[in-house]
């Protein structure tokens, strides 16, 4: 398992960090229950804002670009853009009114939080294992 990210990130890194976790938290949230009420617009909408939300697209000073780049491994970026590619496919199917789809996105997002908790944040998530995100 890697080292936990959360201690190498800079005060303003981790607060801005955080701050995506919470828009991503509270999104999912919105977004299953508008997934089993057929809510596509709100699927769409809250999708968007988590694509939206990508700490590299934040407004980063070239020092902040590297101190993240030297705090955390390029895995992690990695899992980060591909979680944030997946909302953005997820608002594309929402859409196209695709509930079958939106399911499937939405438990794709869920893989990729829990194998980048349980890879990189096993300080705040100690219950989660690399080993059993890996499995799925």
């Amino acid at each position: 398992a890697a080292e936990p990210v959360g201690p190498k990130l800079t005060p303003k890194l981790k607060g801005l960090i955080v701050q995506e976790m919470q828009l991503v938290l509270q999104a999912m949230t919105e977004i299953h229950t508008a997934i089993v009420t057929g809510e596509h617009e709100t699927v769409a909408t809250q999708a968007t804002k988590i694509h939206d939300s990508f700490i590299m697209k934040q407004s980063l000073t070239e020092q902040d670009r590297q101190d993240l780049m030297n705090a955390v491994p390029p895995a992690f970026v990695a899992l980060d853009s591909e979680l944030h590619q997946k909302a953005a496919r997820l608002a594309h199917v929402a859409e196209q009114k695709d509930s079958e789809l939106e399911a499937v996105f939405f438990a794709k997002m869920t893989e990729a939080c829990v194998e980048c908790h349980a890879t990189y944040a096993t300080d705040r998530f100690p219950s989660l294992s690399a080993g059993a995100a890996q499995e799925h």
